[in-house]
């Protein structure tokens, strides 16, 4: 949950009537569930109206086709979300990869061990049902789509359990979607990129050499930073290379140390209180301590902090839904749940994935290279594994750059399925595996007394 912070210190703020109707908004975007709900809702209503009597004119909408920037681009409204609203997406992405690579748990190879293997498993296994089945066949390309898990419906669901789901568990599972997300990056950068143009490549990379310049100068000015992030995301849309792989970079770049220090902060607003009882020659004395601990308490906050902290709503409750209004809405028969793709995909989800999350974890703790978190029992790993198998946003992202036209459609149903039978099946298999908080207290306090 959100901290809402001190009553006593908001009570000091100015109460403008506009907070009493937006502070309930901003608790709600602020609530990590609320992003899984207000994507499943985007995704039902366009499956519900690419279905409709409207069917036609709602998937018209996402080929309309409009210019941006000089030199002029033209593309559907489809590709521009794709392409260009995604790259913040996966942005964020990387500064999530970055936090956990040097504050979370991917930080302790130990601890990282065990979600590393899980995350290794569940991406070669569904991929290799998905080459078996499809070897040879048109839908061969959509390889990778069964490899990813989307942390948003993940985590909703574990929110749905509640107080049921052990740390050690919550945690597992949030870095094993850290580290699919990692795979299903370099997939899309090595898996799916056809023909490279070097000279456009080469100045992408060139912008990143930019970006280091710029903070090893100092230059802490966000503007700056997002104009030379779009001429790195121009180059590598014009390269070949997917242009939501320079968003994750970028993301990786990010530094995680803020500028001020705490006790360098402590220092500045020390001065509260010749702020508020000093004598003043003039009010530019006094403009310029308020500005300087404004700034300390600005710079206090790391980068990576600051964007993730604000971007996570603009991502969760705009992008991806509109990324799912623009993907999720296909037209479909039910005979197609028994297409091919559409079984590969499945089974690639909703077997592939338990069984590899499951056998990788198993193969790691027996091996003595990780352990099960104090907790967590072998059927609990198994209830993870099928809510790994939710692939959705991910995997329909995969899906729009490894096939087109019917197999695309007959993916999106396959994902669409197997992703809804991961959910149910993953969350039946962890309320049994998982006691309830009362029912957890009773047997510690009969283990003990």
């Amino acid at each position: 949950m959100a901290d809402h912070g001190d009553p006593a210190l908001e009570s000091d703020l100015p109460d403008a009537p506009i907070r009493r109707l937006t502070q309930p908004l901003r608790n709600f975007l602020h609530v990590e569930t609320s992003g899984g709900i207000v994507l499943a809702a985007a995704s039902v209503f366009a499956l519900v109206l690419a279905n409709s009597a409207l069917g036609a004119e709602y998937l018209a909408i996402w080929k309309t086709e409009f210019s941006i920037g000089f030199p002029s681009m033209t593309h559907s409204l489809k590709h521009w979300i794709s392409d260009g609203l995604m790259a913040v997406f996966f942005f964020v992405i990387g500064l999530e990869v970055k936090r956990e690579l040097v504050a979370g748990e991917l930080r302790d190879l130990r601890k990282a061990a065990l979600p590393i293997a899980a995350a290794l498993g569940g991406m070669i296994v569904p991929a290799a049902i998905y080459l078996f089945l499809q070897w040879g066949e048109p839908g061969q390309r959509g390889w990778g789509i069964p490899m990813a898990t989307d942390i948003a419906f993940v985590v909703g669901c574990m929110a749905l359990l509640g107080s049921r789901v052990p740390p050690g568990l919550r945690v597992m599972l949030l870095s094993l979607a850290i580290a699919d997300d990692i795979g299903a990056i370099i997939v899309i950068a090595i898996g799916y990129t056809d023909t490279i143009h070097w000279g456009a490549l080469a100045a992408g990379v060139a912008g990143f050499g930019v970006i280091y310049a710029l903070m090893r100068l100092g230059v802490r000015s966000k503007g700056i930073y997002t104009v030379v992030g779009i001429g790195v995301w121009f180059g590598f849309h014009e390269s070949g290379v997917h242009a939501t792989v320079a968003g994750v970079i970028i993301g990786l770049m990010t530094p995680t140390e803020s500028a001020v220090s705490d006790s360098g902060l402590q220092r500045t607003l020390g001065q509260l209180d010749q702020f508020l009882h000093g004598e003043w020659d003039s009010d530019t004395q006094r403009r310029q301590l308020l500005q300087r601990m404004q700034r300390a308490a600005r710079e206090a906050m790391s980068p990576l902090e600051w964007l993730e902290h604000n971007l996570h709503p603009w991502v969760s409750f705009g992008i991806i839904p509109l990324f799912a209004l623009a993907n999720a809405g296909v037209p479909f028969e039910l005979s197609d749940l028994g297409s091919d793709v559409a079984v590969a995909t499945m089974l690639g989800l909703f077997v592939g994935k338990p069984l590899g999350v499951f056998g990788a974890s198993f193969l790691a703790v027996k091996l003595g290279l990780a352990s099960l978190p104090r907790g967590v029992s072998w059927l609990a790993v198994l209830g993870g594994g099928f809510l790994a198998g939710i692939g959705f946003t991910m995997a329909l992202f995969i899906a729009g750059l490894a096939l087109e036209g019917d197999a695309l459609d007959i993916a999106k149903v396959g994902i669409l399925g197997g992703s809804l039978a991961s959910a149910a099946v993953g969350m039946g298999v962890l309320m049994a595996a998982l006691p309830r908080r009362d029912e957890s207290a009773d047997a510690t306090e009969g283990a003990t007394g």
